[in-house]
């Protein structure tokens, strides 16, 4: 006869069960974020003016989205560091922008004219040496 326990790793811990039904709840339900802006490496800045007054009546994973974003994180990150999946953290970082308590910026892109000139120029450079 086994004894059911809730210890990580019996694939029946209560941190499993929670973690099934939390995603869920943290976003009230909703499968889409309001803005379609978000990739993975779309960069995430906290606001200027986004101090602990205008954060103070945010849910937790809110405010520690702003905080730590005070350095430019990517979606990816944000969304790894709160340990949630993607969908959930871009729903979160939404509403964020909604409020204007977060910047996103699409990554630079480099331009084909651009990048084939600077690797012909790297290659006659090392030719000369």
């Amino acid at each position: 006869m086994s004894q059911h326990t809730d210890q990580p790793g019996n694939g029946t811990s209560h941190d499993a069960v929670c973690r099934l039904v939390r995603p869920f709840t943290l976003v009230g339900g909703r499968t889409e974020p309001t803005r379609d802006i978000f990739t993975l490496i779309t960069l995430i800045t906290t606001a200027k003016d986004a101090g602990p007054r205008r954060t103070r009546a945010l849910p937790p994973e809110h405010r520690q989205i702003v905080q730590m974003c005070t350095m430019p994180k990517a979606v990816a990150e944000v969304a790894a560091h709160l340990d949630l999946p993607v969908s959930v953290a871009t729903i979160m970082l939404s509403d964020l922008l909604d409020e204007g308590l977060i910047t996103a910026h699409a990554p630079v892109r480099a331009s084909d004219d651009g990048g084939l000139a600077l690797l012909h120029r790297v290659r006659d450079g090392l030719a000369r040496l």
